[in-house]
């Protein structure tokens, strides 16, 4: 059953995200104002009902970091996510807890709504200067000199693009990477497939991909491509921003998901099933997970570590 999971189609899974929200149900609320859901879909009924808008508790540009919470944090979704659509557990709960929180699509297509809404869709490069144009504005409105980053699947190597090598160094102080395709997704087994192209005449892969003008950005992310490996070619991390990752052993679309831990002096990993084995949380119910959703907290705020809950957490929705 997992496998034929696995299969699914974007049609497929777009219906399902429907079925999602009909089904939501407020699973925890933090101390204040704005409603917690915790699942992954949680953001798709505020898109519904404000197409391009930004959910309650996000883009307040009046807002002023406190100073237990001095850096504003902006999140950064992964591809076909979206401000509203990929950041419905996360907003209401930092908002809650006093942040002043900043969320943009970037890398939609010149589409009509609601196909519009769907981020992540164009070349890293760009994408990463829009989210540093998008920071450059939050640390004017905010009077901030840093911001951190929550960043789910693309949106941490748009992220981290963004810090290494679009002038965003010193801009960034903590990185919570969710999912985060460091090395490349699919790994080895990208080389495999080049291989398999290239018998059947087509000897750039990653450029047949990327041609279609649908999603570069996906064959860039692929194990073993020409911007992977420029990247990371001075290494995964920057040296002046602290790192880290919450990954899952149900990662899907991150193979191997070891890629999204990879060891540093400033990166801490953390494999959510790690002391709870009833989490079964894959790609997306990660970012919609109240234990990743923790584990982020304490990340955003290590000197106030709070207790990471264990309980049955499904794929595809998270809770």
């Amino acid at each position: 059953m997992r496998r034929a999971l696995l299969r699914r189609s974007p049609g497929s899974l777009l219906i399902m995200a429907m079925l999602a929200v009909l089904s939501i149900g407020v699973s925890g609320t933090a101390r204040a104002d704005y409603p917690v859901t915790f699942n992954f879909f949680a953001g798709i009924p505020y898109e519904l009902t404000n197409p391009g808008g930004s959910m309650p508790g996000s883009n307040d540009w009046s807002c002023k970091p406190t100073a237990v919470h001095p850096d504003p944090v902006v999140l950064v979704h992964g591809t076909a996510g979206g401000a509203q659509t990929n950041w419905g557990a996360y907003i209401p709960l930092l908002a809650n807890e006093g942040y002043c929180v900043y969320s943009l699509t970037y890398g939609s297509l010149e589409v009509p709504w609601p196909l519009s809404a769907l981020g992540g869709m164009k070349s890293i490069e760009s994408e990463a200067a829009e989210l540093g144009g998008f920071v450059d504005r939050v640390r004017a409105a905010t009077g901030a000199p840093k911001v951190d980053l929550i960043a789910h699947s693309q949106g941490n190597i748009v992220g981290n693009y963004f810090i290494k090598r679009a002038g965003g160094s010193g801009e960034v102080d903590k990185f919570v990477a969710i999912s985060a395709p460091w090395l490349g997704t699919y790994g080895d087994g990208m080389g495999v497939a080049r291989t398999f192209a290239r018998a059947l005449g087509v000897n750039d892969l990653d450029a047949a991909l990327g041609g279609t003008g649908v999603c570069p950005a996906c064959s860039e992310m692929t194990g073993g491509s020409a911007f992977m490996a420029a990247l990371d070619a001075d290494g995964v991390y920057d040296p002046t921003v602290s790192y880290t990752n919450i990954d899952t052993a149900y990662d899907e679309l991150v193979v191997p998901f070891t890629s999204g831990l990879v060891p540093g002096p400033n990166a801490v990993n953390i494999q959510v099933q790690n002391g709870c084995p009833t989490d079964f949380s894959d790609h997306l119910a990660i970012a919609g997970s109240q234990r990743a959703a923790t584990f982020a907290l304490n990340a955003l705020d290590p000197a106030h570590q709070r207790p990471v809950p264990c309980g049955f957490i499904p794929p595809f929705t998270g809770a």
